[in-house]
């Protein structure tokens, strides 16, 4: 079945960096553009990142361009999500998804439990 796995949240620095990773299994993770999103605590759920199913294209979130990049590396069925210069309210629950089709058109049917990420000094 699909599985997609997200690691690599933790505590964090303000203006330090994090990679988050999402491990995906159960489909062929090559024919499927991938997302992360987010949620702050008493917040709604926030996309920020999406990349195409061959790497082509990426779109980040206006609040997130410049410091967030998302690469993925098809041959290990893992995208990634690469925070720099962290702010506290870059603090969320981050959580990997899966697009039905190859391109960002924001149809998800897959989603990871979410890793947490907490910046603070």
């Amino acid at each position: 079945q699909v599985q997609l796995v997200e690691s690599g949240g933790g505590l964090a620095q303000p203006g330090g960096s994090l990679r988050l990773s999402c491990a995906a299994s159960g489909f062929t993770f090559s024919a499927h553009a991938m997302s992360w999103a987010r949620q702050a605590p008493g917040k709604g759920l926030e996309w920020v990142s999406g990349i195409y199913s061959d790497g082509s294209d990426i779109y980040n979130a206006d609040s997130v361009k410049g410091r967030f990049t998302i690469p993925r590396d098809n041959a290990k069925d893992r995208v990634h999500l690469q925070i720099n210069s962290l702010r506290p309210e870059d603090t969320a629950l981050y959580y990997c998804s899966r697009e039905m089709g190859g391109f960002c058109w924001g149809r998800y049917d897959y989603w990871g439990q979410g890793t947490q990420v907490t910046v603070s000094s």
